[in-house]
């Protein structure tokens, strides 16, 4: 049983902050360096000090970018900077965006959400996760106490709870809105009215949440939870640390996008990669997409177009360094069965992902990886972008790039109901959820 609950958030005080488009930013694991700078010097309150602060050579235990984090938070409550609401709320965001010429508008719920092991089937996930970031994350929570950016979650809205709950905010007045740091629109609306709060309550009891993006920070709250349990002799079953704030949006929201993660590779071996495309024939109908100088970009927008046009099957895209052309790959029928299909592990659905096929017989099987190399980040970048990823080769700053379609959302769904875990970065939802509208409290 899904507890889904109000709380009293945390929001910038517009009296103060009049445009909050200077103090939000994305999630801290999608923030480059140079956006980490520029946030900085954007705003002297902007949520990334509390996020993502910038690291000191005097650093110590007691005195880093952890522990100013919390100081920043409690300074700015006192200051009135940031304030908290006097009553329990759930906060409505809408966000607009646009992909490929098309305008989407994506609604997502912020609420607190009763922290479950994903063995009761309760909250199920879909990725690996890193376990240096969560003891990263941890330190953080540990140091401030606090939910800084809520976990993207999905559950199936057959009730129409979205409905619900944006026909009562026709009525109610917009408590944020603005164009963020990315070119998204953001509005958000509060809910604290008591019978809309208790139905929401009860219509999300009997659902299964599906960890969209967040995954490291869920498992860095349950580990929170797990060490209070253990220092704070008071700790109880209505403790704010046995929630964490969630963005809660309906799988069939028409606004819900997952974007391809295309892998960009370095230090790969030069022979391996001069025989690749001869080893993928067994395996692959492959399709040649040649360019002479200055045909790059009408080959590459060529090549890009057939990919999506094939997106229904398994099909990958290759790129390599000093190779004048594209390659087309489409899975011959009954590969992926026949090499992988005894392995327990790897269901159908799983089988059915182009990672799965790019990961398992690709990387592993004709370039010989292994796990090390891929958890290598140093030697495996990721973009969402096609252009970007074939720059990367073209420039020579990187060996080879493989370029997917997305992963669709009844995969994900299906997979994660399953229990099974999906290879890393299988997805891109798009637009991450933007941190700062609401903060939570994890103190009494």
């Amino acid at each position: 049983m899904a507890e889904v609950i109000p709380f009293c958030g945390i929001l910038y005080n517009q009296e103060k902050i009049n445009d909050l488009s200077k103090v939000t930013t994305p999630p801290y694991d999608v923030i480059s360096d140079r956006q980490k700078d520029e946030f900085h010097d954007c705003h002297p309150n902007n949520v990334i000090r509390l996020i993502l602060g910038q690291s000191k050579k005097d650093d110590t235990d007691d005195d880093n970018y952890h522990t100013r984090a919390g100081k920043y938070l409690n300074e700015w409550i006192k200051e009135g900077i940031l304030v908290r609401d006097k009553e329990p709320a759930v906060y409505l965001n809408s966000t607009t965006f646009t992909v490929e010429g098309r305008t989407f508008e994506r609604f997502g719920l912020i609420a607190r959400v009763r922290l479950e092991p994903f063995e009761k089937g309760i909250v199920l996930p879909h990725e690996r996760t890193f376990s240096k970031i969560k003891s990263e994350r941890l330190n953080l929570m540990k140091a401030s106490h606090a939910n800084f950016s809520p976990i993207f979650s999905l559950y199936s809205d057959d009730d129409n709870i979205m409905d619900i709950i944006r026909t009562h905010c026709e009525n109610n007045k917009l408590d944020a809105s603005f164009t963020d740091s990315a070119g998204h629109g953001q509005k958000m609306w509060s809910i604290s009215d008591q019978k809309t709060l208790a139905r929401i309550t009860d219509l999300m009891k009997e659902k299964t949440i599906f960890i969209a993006d967040g995954h490291h920070r869920y498992e860095t709250a349950i580990a929170y939870r797990d060490w209070l349990k253990q220092t704070d002799p008071n700790f109880s079953d209505d403790h704010p640390a046995n929630y964490v704030m969630m963005y809660l949006s309906s799988i069939e929201d028409p606004g819900m996008v997952i974007l391809p993660a295309h892998r960009i590779l370095s230090g790969v071996d030069e022979t391996d990669l001069k025989k690749l495309a001869s080893s993928c024939k067994p395996y692959f109908h492959i399709e040649s997409f040649p360019f002479e100088k200055g045909g790059l970009e009408a080959a590459r927008d060529k090549w890009t177009a057939e990919l999506k046009k094939n997106r229904m099957e398994n099909s990958i895209g290759i790129f390599m360094k000093d190779d004048p052309c594209f390659y087309l790959l489409r899975l011959k029928q009954g590969v992926m069965k026949r090499e992988f299909g005894k392995e327990s592990e790897l269901t159908d659905a799983l089988l059915e992902l182009d990672v799965t096929v790019l990961t398992r017989l690709i990387f592993m099987e004709l370039l010989g990886f292994d796990q090390a190399r891929l958890d290598n980040e140093k030697l495996i970048s990721y973009s969402s972008r096609e252009e970007e990823a074939v720059e990367a080769v073209s420039s020579g700053r990187f060996d080879v790039t493989f370029v997917l379609n997305g992963t669709r959302i009844e995969q994900v769904q299906r997979i994660a109901k399953e229990g099974r875990i999906m290879p890393r970065k299988s997805t891109y939802f798009y637009p991450k959820v933007i941190t700062g509208q609401a903060l939570n409290s994890l103190k009494r």
